[in-house]
């Protein structure tokens, strides 16, 4: 599905890209997470005596998705933000642990491989305020959300809006937004293309998952990505903790 920009799209596209600089897809959810506690009263903040702790599953490509598109898993790692809060007239510690499954592709130059084009599956839990589910990461505009994996390059700048189009992932349907945007494949130097894959956070279990993706526009990879998006499977978070 392919659209025309609107005019909230211009104004989107018009603001400075100073918010390119997060450096974890983890702490920019997590940050968005304790920030919606901070103002209202969840009854499993408000009523406990120790940390209030929300931990995500791990959401990961399938193999045989890896094996058909040509990335391959870089790393998957967890952050815990750690925030007081006042609810319902108490101040509480609440911990929110987010995961990211990191994927690239990587190119040669200079006799170096860089990490090139990137693909990552974002989780972050659920949090249950006053019996209402609330998704922390769809707060954030798609333009933020583009921000998160924009954060693996350098000197980025002119991001643009363009095309959507709809995918499954989880067994939903998720839209996507397509992007475009200027920078250096980092540690190197070259500026390149960029076309980036911004998905819309969907269910599963007690997490949310989003999933990310940005390449080399002349990667042609926009298939290759689907695919990856359609490929995701979610393990729930361990209750041994």
């Amino acid at each position: 599905m392919n659209r025309e920009p609107t005019a909230a799209d211009d104004a989107e596209n018009r603001t400075a890209s100073d918010a390119i600089t997060r450096r974890r897809a983890l702490a920019a959810g997590g940050a968005v997470a304790l920030a919606g506690l901070a103002g209202c009263t969840a009854y499993d903040v408000a009523t406990g005596d120790g940390p209030a702790e929300f931990a995500a599953g791990t959401a990961t490509v399938a193999d045989a998705t890896l094996s058909e598109s040509g990335y391959e898993l870089n790393e998957v790692t967890d952050e815990t933000i750690t925030r007081e809060v006042e609810v319902a007239g108490r101040t509480r510690e609440v911990r929110v642990t987010n995961t990211v499954a990191e994927y690239d592709k990587a190119v040669e130059l200079f006799g170096e491989r860089y990490q090139a084009a990137v693909f990552a599956a974002v989780a972050t839990p659920r949090v249950e305020v006053l019996g209402e589910a609330l998704n922390p990461i769809a707060d954030f505009s798609t333009r933020e959300r583009a921000e998160i994996i924009l954060s693996r390059y350098e000197n980025v700048g002119d991001l643009e809006r363009g095309s959507e189009y709809s995918t499954t992932v989880l067994g939903a349907d998720a839209d996507v937004v397509v992007y475009t945007a200027e920078g250096e494949i980092e540690g190197t130097g070259a500026g390149v293309e960029l076309e980036l894959h911004v998905g819309e956070p969907v269910e599963a279990g007690d997490d949310f998952v989003l999933p990310l993706a940005s390449y080399p526009a002349s990667f042609s990879d926009g298939e290759n990505v689907r695919s990856m998006m359609n490929g995701i499977e979610h393990e729930p978070a361990s209750d041994d903790d």
